[in-house]
Order: C-alpha cells, then structure tokens, then sequence
C-alpha cells in the first residue's frame, strides 16, 4: 500500500518553513500550524496582523507591503509573485532570524492587492555566507582592516565631508621598514605575522571614526578624521611607538621592526583621493630614505613642483623626437694610445630639437632613465648604430645601453633580428655597460654578455674604477675592455692619488688581458703617461669630441688623390 500523504503543515514543517495567507483588507494573517517553530521566541499575537509582523522586521518594517504595492498590477486575476528577505526579532536584545519569502499577492476590482499567501522560511547560513563574503569583498583577510579599495573609497568620502563641513582630516601612510629582510631571513609566513601584529598595533591606537585599512603589501592607510597638522605629529609619534616599543612574537622567534609614516593634511593639500595617496606615497618615501621609523608631513615644493613640469614637458619631447626620428648620434673617436689611430668610434645619443639646437646625452639619458624611457631611447641608437655599421664594412661602434635594457626582452628581439638582418655588423659593435649593472646580478649580466658574443660583440665596462667591480667579476663575466672613468684620468698629471689609481687599474687589466679605454684625456702629457703605462686606447678633447658628422668618411676623403 502506498503510505498517506502527509499534512501540507507537516511537510513544511519537516523543511524549516511555514506558510500564510494576508489578508490585507482586515490585515490579519493566518499561519500554518507550524508557524512557531519556525519563528522560535516570537509571540503569536505579533504575528497575527501585518502591522504588528512589521514592527519585528529590520531593516525595514515597510519591506512586505513594499513588495506589494512596487509591483505591476496583475491581468486578469492573476497572482502576482515576489521574493523579499528580511530580519526579525522580537527584542534589541535577541538574535537576528533572517526571513526568505516568497509569495503571491491578488488585486482587488480596483487592481490594488487584498489578498497574499506564501511560504517563509528561516535563511540564518546563507545571510551569515552572503555577510561573510561581503566581508571578504571588504577587507584584507591576512589583517581583517578594509582593504585597498576600501580604503580608497572611505579616503574619497572623508574628503569630500572635509570639504563639505569645512573641517580638516589627515591621511597617513605607514610603512614597515626593511620588511623584506624579514622575508629573508625568516620566510614569508614570519613576514605575515609581523605585518598582522603591525596592524593589530595601529589599531589599538585608533580613536573612534578613525579608518585603517591595509593599503599594499607593507603599508596600512589611515584616515584620521578631525585631524590638524599639531594632531597629526601627535598620532604619528603614537603609531611609531606602539609598533617599536615591543618585540613582535614569532613562530621564529622574537622580530623587532620599526615603521615610517607619510602623511598630508585634508583638504588644505589634497582635494580628492589620488592626489592624496600620491603626496602620502612620495612623502613616506621621502621619510625612508631620511631616516627609517620617522615621520613626514607633505609640504608644497615649489623647486620639485617645477621638476615635475619640466620631467612632463621632456617627456613629452623624449617621445616626439623618437616618433619624428629626431633622436640621432655623435660619434666619439677612440684611438690607439701608440699610433693614434682610429680604433672604434663611440655613439652617443643627441636629441634635435625644433630651434636646430641638439640636447646632448647628459641632458637626455638622466631623465629618460628617470621617467622610464631609457629602453625606447637605447632601441633607437641600437637602430642607428646597426645601420651605421652595415654602410661602412671597415667601422667599429660602440653604444651604451641602460641597466634596464640589459634585461629588457624587447631590446634583445631587436638586436637579433638586426644581427640576422646585417651578417658580419655584431662582430665590429661593442656594447657599453656601466659597473652598475655588472656588479647587480653576475648570473644575469654573464648570459647577457654570452649572448652578445655569440653575434660576435664584445664587451666594455663604462666609467671603470667610479664603482665596485673587482677585477675577479670582470674575469668571470668575460669583459673585453674596461673604460676607466674620466674623473681620475683628467688629473693624473697634478694628482699623485690618480696616477697611482690609474696606473694600478692598466696594470692589473694588462695581467688578465682585458683592453682598457682612458677616458677624458685633455692634454699630450696625460696620453704620454698613459701610453707608457700600457693603456691600450684614449678618447677625450686631445683626440676630438663628438660629432654628428661621419669620422671615419673625412678619413676616407683625406686619402683620396687631388682632383685634376
């Protein structure tokens, strides 16, 4: 036999839920028998009537009779269904049961609703999953403070509320010092629970309305709300204390960290978010690199505002020339220091500029370097400089490049597909890099200058001797030629320590037969030295400054005979 269906009453009951039928005339509501169980602690006459089931909901008493009336009228004495959530309970004091409803409500002769039935049922583990995934969505789950966006939206709003109420608020970032040497030395997870225990720290130093949040890996911002200039030096020396003062226990062991602190006053020097965490940024950097664990405060700067609109307008310039070819070379002869014969001839970069003026690479490289255009600017000479070496077979060049572009990909897809485009012009480049470089990753710049070699290039170290590149690392990277800086050869005639630096370097490269460059030689008595002291080749003012003009084509003209 087929067992008896059972009460509609005792099935709802079975799943958690309860069903009615509103009455909205009469406004009175009728529940199924399990309607207790299901609101648990609620007292039936509360249920009995709209009005009275309205004053237990939250957030809005209004929610239900909203979802009615909000609803397109029904067509031909059809239902019209609905879905609505909502909170109740019967005290401040008692626990929040979260409601799902879903329903159908009947219009009356004037389309207007008179009757409701549906069901509810009690919904606590997805409102508890939708409130914890709207947490996540809001905070950073290593330190549980608001996370960037966050923060960044609070930043704007308590901005604009400043600006409104003519108050004054400040923002802050705070930085831990030298996290990364904790990650060194104990691991990340270490370096997680320093930057938890900073922020737990920050925290306990709070007033009430102000906002934390964690802004980047090792940086938490603050919104310090009524916040004067005199406030803020105040708040800014509790923060630095309570995180330096004490040890931060570890898994590890104890870490002792100290932390730096920007900040800027709003809306006095920032009227919206980004100029605010652009001044708080470069003034927690400006503390760093002072003193770790201090604070600074952002200053209007009239000499670094003209810096900015000068780096804007060269910027500007750096990439119109590059887009209308105005960035060209001068060529530099370097010549045996026994014959004075040309050896290789140096490409420095030139800029043309609208007046027939030419920016020379001291005014160019510095701040292309600075502004992150250096890789655009040394593909250009890289272009020229290939170029010049397949019109004239019996030249060799050499070029500069930036730290940068040593591992910049980019740079070598360019010169390999201007190798294999131009066989034979690799072997007569030699390609400048500075000590910087060479000294910053061995590995690195060793597969860097192995590659070069395969095209049959060699390798020179600029401005030698200015750095600390010991002669061991010039043997395992395999240099041709060191280039020793201008700034003690120009001296060796009047300076006993130059002479002694100089000679010392030429010899010492003449034993592991590395070539060397003397640069900046000015006078004959300078070359003199230099040659007797085995130096292989010299460029300077003695031996001719850069030109735009082909060296190597006068030379060729010279020899040709008279016309007649």
């Amino acid at each position: 036999m087929m067992p008896p269906v059972p009460e509609a009453s005792s099935i709802l009951a079975s799943l958690g839920q309860a069903a009615f039928v509103w009455d909205l005339i009469a406004d009175t509501i009728a529940w199924s028998d399990n309607a207790g169980a299901v609101f648990t602690d609620i007292p039936a006459e509360a249920l009995a009537s709209g009005a009275g089931f309205a004053r237990l909901i939250e957030p809005s008493g209004s929610i239900r009779t909203d979802a009615l009336t909000r609803a397109p009228p029904p067509r031909g004495g059809e239902g019209v269904a609905y879905r609505i959530e909502y909170g109740v309970r019967a005290s401040s004091s008692a626990p929040v049961l979260w409601i799902e409803e879903t329903g159908c409500w009947f219009a009356g002769s004037d389309g207007k609703p008179v009757r409701a039935q549906g069901i509810v049922r009690i919904n606590n583990e997805r409102r508890a999953r939708d409130e914890q995934l709207l947490k996540l969505s809001m905070h950073d789950p290593l330190t549980g403070e608001l996370n960037r966006t966050h923060l960044i939206a609070s930043l704007a709003e308590a901005i604009e509320e400043a600006m409104r109420l003519r108050s004054t608020c400040a923002f802050m970032l705070i930085g831990i010092d030298h996290l990364a040497r904790v990650n060194d030395a104990f691991g990340f997870d270490v370096a997680d629970a320093v930057i938890a225990e900073v922020g737990k720290r920050i925290r306990a130093k709070l007033r009430g309305g102000d906002v934390l949040g964690r802004f980047s890996g090792n940086k938490f911002g603050l919104i310090l709300r009524n916040c004067t200039i005199e406030d803020a030096n105040i708040a800014a020396e509790r923060f630095l204390a309570g995180i330096r003062d004490e040890v931060i226990p570890t898994k590890s062991g104890p870490v002792s960290v100290t932390a730096s602190i920007g900040a800027i006053s709003i809306p006095r020097y920032a009227r919206n978010a980004d100029e605010a965490v652009n001044r708080a940024q470069e003034t927690l950097d400006g503390a760093k690199r002072r003193r770790a664990g201090s604070f600074a405060l952002w200053k209007p700067n009239v000499e670094r505002d003209a810096q900015r609109r000068v780096n804007i307008r060269v910027t500007d310039e750096i990439v119109t020339a590059l887009n209308e070819r105005r960035i060209v070379t001068a060529f530099e002869p370097v010549v045996e220091a026994r014959s004075r014969q040309p050896a290789f001839y140096e490409c420095l970069v030139r800029m043309e500029q609208a007046d027939g003026q030419a920016l020379l690479a001291p005014d160019i490289v510095p701040v292309a370097e600075r502004l992150g255009l250096i890789r655009l600017v040394d593909h250009r000479v890289l272009e020229l400089a290939v170029a010049e070496l397949a019109a004239s077979p019996n030249v060799r060049l050499s070029l500069n490049i930036s730290p940068d572009t040593t591992m910049d990909p980019d740079w070598w897809t360019g010169i390999e597909s201007l190798m294999q485009a131009h066989p034979g012009a690799g072997e007569r480049l030699i390609v400048e890099i500075t000590e910087t470089v060479a000294i910053q990753d061995i590995d690195d710049i060793r597969g860097f200058i192995t590659r070069l070699k395969s095209f049959g290039s060699q390798i020179a170290i600029d401005d030698f001797g200015a750095g600390y590149t010991s002669f061991r690392n010039l043997r395992k990277l395999g240099v041709d030629i060191v280039k020793i800086d201008g700034a003690f050869v120009q001296n060796i005639a009047r300076s006993a320590d130059d002479r002694a630096f100089v000679h010392t370097l030429i010899d010492l490269a003449n034993r592991l037969q590395i070539k060397t460059v003397a640069e900046w030689v000015q006078d004959e008595e300078t070359a003199v030295m230099l040659r007797e002291w085995g130096c292989d080749y010299i460029q300077g003012r003695l031996i001719g400054l850069a030109s735009p003009q082909r060296p190597w084509m006068a030379a060729t003209d010279a020899v040709l005979p008279a016309a007649g």
